[in-house]
């Protein structure tokens, strides 16, 4: 038996937790939907460029290398 609610007891308290913090989550609002939207797109963007400048600068110094 003590092996049985050894197994049990985390399940239990994971099953707890996991619905207080549903209880707590709320929708985000139109305000914070568009902050968080404009923070994700700028960090694409960012991404992009240092990709796109990386890129730039690989393409000459492998055609040097390859020397092709």
């Amino acid at each position: 038996m003590d092996q049985v609610m050894q197994l049990v007891d985390p399940a239990k308290q994971f099953s707890k937790d996991s619905y207080r913090l549903i209880k707590r989550c709320t929708k985000p609002d139109r305000k914070e939907f568009q902050k968080i939207a404009m923070a994700t797109a700028v960090g694409f963007a960012i991404m992009g460029f240092i990709g796109f400048f990386v890129k730039l600068i690989h393409i000459p110094i492998n055609n040097i290398i390859v020397g092709s």
